[in-house]
């Protein structure tokens, strides 16, 4: 008789961090921390953020930061630093945002294979919801990768980043489901002020190709999800949150409240 193997066990956390951007980002931080502590198992983060523009420590130092962020401002979104690599990306309320904090014995060592599992996971997702989702690159996309997610290797609508610890890693992102209008004007401007070259006519959203909404998107991650994990729902603790605000300085990159969109 053949004993299946042990599936293993994976937290899924689907609370939202409303109107406070920088918090929201030091959730994922500190999510990570724990984990890489011990006190906390694997966890999935599926959440809705603010109206965001997310900027790597690499997009920290580059000439033309500053004016970016007067960008993003001018725009109605509000600017943080992300812990990912890469450049600036875009989150909105029409966008699903993923974290995955997990132990890892040699985090370096699984690098490739965590960006497979979870553009893997985003593909099967969106296959599920009706897209023809595929893996990669598109020529000229906003912050480019190998691991991006697209529709039919025209327009990009999902992008993954890593960032690793001694024992852990976070492998998280965000799935643009609408406000691709939105999305592509603050890039234009974010990109021109910062002068990194890119094809406004790249960046897509799922609603572009069947109408879904946020949840639909999200519930298909956890799907994908549960096919290879058991899943243990997991609501946002105090501890988290509590130090996730202590944090939240670290991620700030603006002080000025966003003005009206100009989109």
């Amino acid at each position: 008789m053949t004993v299946p193997l042990a599936r293993p066990t994976l937290r899924v956390c689907l609370d939202d961090v409303p109107d406070e951007p920088a918090v929201d980002t030091a959730v994922a931080r500190v999510l990570l921390e724990r984990v890489e502590a011990g006190e906390l198992p694997a966890t999935l983060r599926l959440s809705r953020p603010s109206r965001v523009v997310a900027f790597s420590a690499r997009d920290t130092r580059t000439p033309g930061v500053d004016a970016a962020v007067r960008a993003a401002t001018n725009r109605g979104f509000a600017s943080v630093s992300r812990l990912a690599g890469g450049r600036p990306a875009v989150f909105t309320p029409a966008t699903v945002a993923f974290s995955l904090a997990e132990p890892a014995t040699t985090p370096s060592a699984a690098i490739e294979a965590r960006f497979a599992r979870m553009a893997g996971a985003l593909t099967a997702a969106l296959r599920a919801l009706g897209t023809d989702a595929r893996i990669g690159e598109v020529p000229g996309e906003y912050c480019p990768g190998a691991w991006s997610v697209n529709i039919a290797g025209t327009h990009k609508v999902a992008g993954i980043g890593q960032r690793v610890l001694r024992r852990s890693a976070h492998t998280g992102g965000v799935v643009v489901v609408g406000d691709a209008r939105a999305i592509r004007d603050v890039l234009t401007d974010v990109y021109a002020a910062m002068h990194l070259g890119w094809s406004p006519d790249t960046a897509g959203a799922v609603d572009d190709v069947v109408h879904v909404g946020f949840t639909a998107v999200r519930d298909a991650i956890v799907a994908a999800f549960a096919d290879d994990h058991d899943l243990e729902a997991w609501t946002l603790d105090q501890a988290t949150l509590a130090r996730a605000r202590r944090r939240a300085a670290e991620h700030h990159l603006a002080d000025a409240a966003p003005r009206t969109p100009q989109d």
